[in-house]
């Protein structure tokens, strides 16, 4: 049975880049990661670290701080780690900080794309988005400028469906609706819009794009 890491390599592990899983350390701690195949060392320049699929499921296992926002939550996590907003959270407006915050998140994950593609392209959806549909819709959404749900109303909510692979995208403003699917479009997301056959609301339907 394999022993299970360190508490410096655990450290390291919980500390990694939550979107892109980029790892931080000295070379012998790196390296060791990479011993036990929780990380790889990037073969482009600048050759940093990340974590690998293993190291993933290690830092997300029950018990361990969650990196992302769950479908059904409304507010991130209390552990300081970023999540992007899926409206309805309570809180301050977005600041400075808040806008570097998610402008540094977007940056990781079109890196996370790039180097998970292998002709390098940024245009589609990579896998962890795939695993993390609402997280990914609301970060391309809020990375755009778009104005999450506030605890009274108004701005776009995303919210897990059904459907395999498909968030839905609620905003009471039509225009901003529109303006959401096409954000989406523009970040590799499949997106038709749809009525509630209840309340006659309209909402968008969105899927990561495979081609």
């Amino acid at each position: 049975m394999t022993r299970p890491p360190s508490a410096a390599q655990r450290r390291l592990i919980d500390s990694a880049d939550p979107v892109t899983g980029r790892l931080k350390g000295t070379d012998a701690q790196l390296a060791a990661l990479v011993k036990r195949g929780l990380a790889f060392r990037h073969p482009r320049p600048p050759r940093d670290h990340f974590l690998t699929p293993a190291g993933h499921r290690l830092r997300e296992a029950p018990g361990t701080p969650e990196p992302a926002v769950a479908a059904e939550e409304s507010a991130p996590a209390a552990s300081g780690v970023f999540a992007a907003r899926i409206g309805g959270e309570e809180g301050p407006a977005a600041g400075p900080s808040r806008l570097r915050e998610v402008h540094s998140a977007w940056q990781g994950l079109l890196e996370l794309r790039r180097m998970t593609r292998p002709d390098g392209a940024t245009d589609l959806p990579c896998a962890w988005e795939r695993t993390h549909l609402v997280q990914a819709a609301a970060l391309a959404l809020e990375a755009a400028g778009h104005r999450p749900a506030g605890a009274e109303g108004g701005g776009y909510r995303i919210r897990a469906t059904p459907q395999p692979e498909a968030v839905a995208v609620r905003e009471p403003d039509p225009e901003a609706l529109r303006a959401c699917a096409a954000t989406l479009e523009k970040a590799g997301w499949q997106v038709g819009e749809h009525t509630e056959p209840r309340t006659g609301a309209r909402y968008a339907l969105a899927s990561p794009r495979r081609t």
